[in-house]
């Protein structure tokens, strides 16, 4: 089917956030006696931030009247740090650019809070461009749940058959497929090479390694 829209995660994505969350969550972890390795946060990566501390607190037998607090506490440092540190993923002017181009619908998809997407928007300065944003924060269940894909696509008035999505986690490409949209993984460089990225649809170094051929193979 013609593709009509796209869909982009934010974190790890468009914004170099993800090694600020992980410096949040670790600031606050310590509090705790919990001391967490590189790998340990890959493995969350995508998940919502209540998913993702109620996990390791729930590993350190951290009593679960925590939870809410304890992740209120990362979201909020989370956020001073991307507010002061955040920068720009490679590609985002040109990706934005290429699909404007096209008259594509464009949509926002993320586990983060409603707070980061509006942000991002007035960081990147893209909220005129911006068809549907939406946050997995309080549904049901988050990625690699493909709800907060289904529901960007609807408020787009767009078939899932018809969107393309962006992402950098491996939770959020078996969102997107599970919604049925293409897929195009941008991993980061620790772990580009493993075999899991091969359920994408492409993958790719950059955003601003996308371009005209690999459209044409996601556009059939």
């Amino acid at each position: 089917m013609k593709k009509t829209a796209v869909i982009f995660d934010i974190d790890g994505l468009l914004i170099n956030s993800e090694p600020l969350w992980n410096k949040a969550a670790a600031e606050i972890f310590r509090q705790y006696g919990i001391s967490l390795t590189e790998a340990q946060y890959a493995i969350t990566t995508g998940l919502r931030s209540k998913e993702f501390v109620a996990h390791r607190l729930n590993e350190y037998k951290i009593p679960s009247t925590e939870y809410a607090r304890a992740e209120q506490r990362v979201v909020d440092q989370a956020m001073l740090y991307i507010d002061k540190e955040a920068t720009l993923m490679p590609g985002v002017e040109h990706i934005f650019q290429f699909f404007l181009e096209k008259e594509f619908k464009i949509g926002l998809a993320t586990s983060s809070p409603t707070a980061l997407i509006e942000w991002v928007k007035d960081k990147l300065g893209i909220r005129s461009l911006i068809h549907a944003s939406c946050s997995a924060q309080n549904l049901p269940y988050a990625k690699p749940h493909p709800q907060v894909y289904l529901n960007c696509a609807q408020a787009m008035n767009s078939s899932p058959l018809e969107c393309i999505c962006f992402e950098d986690s491996f939770n959020g490409m078996i969102a997107a497929k599970s919604a049925r949209m293409k897929c195009v993984v941008i991993p980061h460089a620790y772990n580009s090479k493993e075999e899991k990225w091969g359920a994408a649809d492409l993958k790719l170094s950059s955003l601003q390694n996308f371009g005209e051929l690999h459209f044409n193979l996601l556009n059939q």
